[in-house]
Parts: structure tokens; sequence; C-alpha cells
């Protein structure tokens, strides 16, 4: 079995609930992932990234924190694929990264992964400078309309929990 057919028998268990099994497969697959994610092909590395969060590995955020780093595209989207599903019951994987995610929504030279990011923005807690940021893009027609569209929606769904809790 590869990495990435493990990554996805993580995943069907993590969505059945299937726990003890889910933790017996990453013990297996622990050293396996951090090999893949030091690799020199970038490929690997994207699949070892997102196999993070298909294997809801929350003890694996700082190998995270390196993805979103990465010098490919591939391997930062992959990172940012497993940020979404592991901040989708908690924003606090989300608030510890914010910084990041802000930076990479404004700079990174890849269109997918500032969407990427956009999208993960969803999943935290609504604070105000991040409503700002993507409001700004939203308004900003020197960027492309997907990502504009993206910040857009994501704004709006954070003004909205903001407005619910006060």
């Amino acid at each position: 079995m590869s990495l990435v057919e493990a990554a996805a028998k993580a995943d069907e268990l993590a969505q059945s609930g299937s726990e003890r099994e889910l933790a017996t497969l990453r013990r297996e697959w622990e050293d396996e992932l951090e090999s893949a994610a030091r690799s020199a092909d970038y490929r690997e590395r994207a699949a070892a990234y997102r196999a993070i969060g298909q294997f809801r590995f929350r003890q694996k955020l700082e190998l995270l924190r390196r993805g979103l780093d990465d010098e490919s595209p591939a391997a930062r989207g992959s990172a940012l694929l497993s940020v979404q599903l592991l901040s989708k019951d908690s924003p606090g994987v989300v608030n510890a990264i914010r910084p990041l995610l802000h930076s990479m929504v404004s700079t990174d030279g890849n269109q997918a992964v500032r969407r990427l990011a956009v999208l993960c923005l969803r999943n935290g807690s609504p604070q105000r400078e991040t409503i700002v940021l993507l409001s700004g893009l939203a308004e900003d027609d020197e960027q492309e309309a997907e990502l504009r569209n993206a910040a857009r929606t994501v704004a709006g769904d954070l003004k909205k929990r903001a407005a619910a809790k006060s």
C-alpha cells in the first residue's frame, strides 16, 4: 500500500468514526509520512502534506506549517487542503496560522493557492482583520475574478458569524 492509498483509507476511517483503526493506521504510517514530507520530489511532499489532513494528524501542525512555506505550489496547495480538513470542526488550526494564511492570500504567486488560503480562512474565527483583508480583495479589480468571488463569499460568511456572536 502506498502513502496515497493509506491516506485514502485513513480518510474513510475518519469519516466513519473508526477512531481505533485510524489511530493504528497513523502509527503504521507516521514515519513514512514524515519521510515523504522531506523528499526532494515535490509530488511526494504534496502527497505527504495532503495525507496529514486525511489522517486527521493534528499533532503534525508544525510539519503542515512547513508545507505552507514549500517552494512548490502543489505542496502548498496540498497543505492548505489539509488545513481545511483539520479545521472543519475546530477553528484553532486556522487561528494558529492566521498570519501565514493572510500572507498567502495577499502575496502568493499562485492563484489557486491564494484561493485555497481564502477558503481556509472560512473555518477560522471571524476576526476583524481577516474580514477587512478579504473585503479589500473582493473589491480589488486588479485581482482575478475567482479570487475576488471567493474572498467576497468568505468575508460574507465571516461577517454573518461575527454578527451572530454579538
